[in-house]
C-alpha cells in the first residue's frame, strides 16, 4: 500500500505545526514518499529540519532559495505529486486557496496542482465557525477539496470547541482512501439538487429558495470518496463538483425523466432537490398581460410528479435516501415519509431557521434511518452534513454486503 505515491505535506502556521511531524510518520507508515513543504509562518512554530529529518527531503519553504533541491519550480513540485495534504491548514490559507492567491511556496503549488488536495483545519473554534471561513470551505469543496474536518478539545488559546487537528491516523487514513480509491470507488452515485421552476407563462415561475448547495456538497463528498456522480440539478447557486457529471433541468417532469433515464446506472439515489409539489395546471403560451389578466389572477394548480415516490416504488436492491424540508423539526412526519415512501434514509432538515436551510451554506438536520435510529446533527456546514450522510450511506452498503448470500 502506497507504495510510489508522493504526497505533498503543506504545514501552514498554526501551533499545531508541531503535529505535522505525527502526519509524516503517519502517512510513511501506509508507504508514502513525504515532499515537506512549510510556509515562513510555519518554520516559526517547528523548525523544517524536523521534518527534513523525517522525510529524508529538502523542506520546501521559500521559493526564490536557488539551492540544488528547491530550484525545480512549484510547477514540477506540483507535477510529481500524487496528492497534496496541507495539515495544519490555517484559515489564512484556506482563504488564500479559495481566492487563488499565490504569494508562497505552497500557494503557488496549490494553484499548479492537478492532483487530488486533502486539507486538515486547524484554528481556533471562532475562527472555525465564522461566515467568512464557512464560505471559503464551501467554495473549495465544491471544487473538489477533500477536508478531514477538526475535532472538539482543548485548544492552545485555552479554549474548548471545534478546531483542534484532526488524529494524524485519522488524516493519513483518508489520504489512503483518497489515493487507493476511495470507500465508493466501483459505486454509481445519482444526486439531485435545486430547485424547479413550473411555468405560469413564458416568463413567470412558481419555484422555491433552494440554493442546491446541499446536492452539490453531496456530490462533491460521493466524488471524493471514488463514486461516479451524476448529479441531476435544477437551477443552482452552487458551484459544480470537480469531475461530477452534471445535467441541467429546468421542471419537475424534466428531473424526473433525466432520473428514470439514468436510474439502471446508480446503486445509491439522493433526492435531495427541493421538487415542487405542485405546478400551473395550464401554463399560457405567451406572456399573461395585466391588462388582460384584470383586477387578479388565479391560478390552478395540480400535483407535479413525485419523483421520491415513485423511485421508492421501482428502486429494487438501490439504496434510497430522501430530504423533508420542514419549517418545523417535524421528525414524525419526516418518519411517516421514510416508510410511506420506501426510503432507506430520511434526512429532516427545518428550512423556516435564520443562517440554515435554503440559501445558506450551512444545516441543522436529522438523519433517519429504515428500522435503525435518528441522529441529530446540530448546526454546521453542508460539507460537514453530506461527510456525516455519506457516512451513514457506507454503513447501509455494508449492511447489505454482510446480509449478502
Amino acid at each position: 500500500m502506497g507504495t510510489g505515491h508522493l504526497i505533498g505535506l503543506g504545514v501552514t502556521g498554526s501551533i499545531s505545526a508541531y503535529k505535522s511531524a505525527e502526519v509524516l510518520r503517519a502517512l510513511q507508515k501506509r508507504g508514502y514518499e513525504i515532499q515537506p513543504i512549510m510556509t515562513a509562518e510555519a518554520a516559526k512554530f517547528l523548525g523544517p529540519i524536523t521534518l527534513q529529518a523525517l522525510a529524508r527531503r529538502t523542506v520546501l519553504v521559500d521559493q526564490f532559495d536557488l539551492s540544488e533541491e528547491s530550484s525545480i519550480s512549484h510547477v514540477r513540485v506540483a507535477d510529481a505529486m500524487h496528492l497534496l495534504l496541507v495539515a495544519p491548514a490555517t484559515a489564512n490559507v484556506i482563504a488564500k486557496f479559495a481566492a487563488g492567491i499565490a504569494d508562497d511556496f505552497l500557494t503557488c503549488i496549490y494553484l499548479a496542482a492537478r492532483c487530488p488536495v486533502v486539507l486538515a483545519p486547524a484554528m481556533n473554534s471562532n475562527m472555525y465557525v465564522h461566515p467568512a471561513t464557512r464560505y471559503n470551505i464551501g467554495i473549495l469543496a465544491t471544487r473538489g477539496v477533500i477536508f478531514v474536518d477538526p475535532e472538539e478539545g482543548y485548544l492552545a488559546c485555552g479554549w474548548e470547541g471545534a478546531g483542534r487537528l484532526a488524529d494524524p491516523d485519522r488524516i493519513a487514513a483518508r489520504c489512503a482512501e483518497v489515493l487507493e480509491g476511495g470507500s465508493l470507488c466501483g459505486r454509481c452515485l445519482l444526486v439531485t439538487a435545486g430547485p424547479t421552476r413550473e411555468p405560469i407563462d413564458p416568463v413567470r415561475y412558481v419555484s422555491n429558495r433552494s440554493s442546491g448547495r446541499m446536492g452539490y456538497a453531496i456530490a462533491a463528498e460521493a466524488r471524493a470518496r471514488g463514486a461516479r456522480v451524476i448529479l441531476i440539478s435544477g437551477p443552482a447557486e452552487a458551484e459544480l463538483p470537480a469531475g461530477v457529471e452534471l445535467l441541467k433541468v429546468e421542471t419537475a417532469q424534466e428531473m424526473r425523466d433525466a432520473v428514470m433515464a439514468r436510474l439502471p446506472e446508480a446503486e445509491i439515489i439522493v433526492k435531495a432537490a427541493a421538487v415542487a409539489d405542485f405546478r400551473p395546471a395550464h401554463p399560457a403560451p405567451r406572456k399573461i398581460k395585466k391588462s388582460s389578466a384584470g383586477a387578479e389572477l388565479q391560478l390552478t394548480l395540480e400535483p407535479a410528479p413525485d419523483i421520491l415516490a415513485e423511485l421508492g416504488g421501482c428502486k429494487g436492491e438501490r439504496i434510497l435516501v430522501g430530504f423533508s424540508a420542514e419549517t418545523s423539526p417535524d421528525i414524525e412526519e419526516a418518519r411517516r415519509k421514510l416508510e410511506q415512501k420506501n426510503c432507506d434514509i430520511m434526512v429532516l432538515n427545518d428550512v423556516s431557521r435564520d443562517g440554515a436551510g435554503f440559501g445558506s451554506d450551512q444545516n441543522e438536520v436529522w438523519i433517519m434511518e429504515r428500522g435503525g435510529e435518528t441522529v441529530h446533527l446540530p448546526l454546521q456546514l453542508k460539507t460537514q452534513v453530506a461527510a456525516r450522510l455519506l457516512d451513514f450511506i457506507e454503513k447501509r452498503l455494508s449492511s447489505t454486503r454482510s446480509v449478502s448470500p
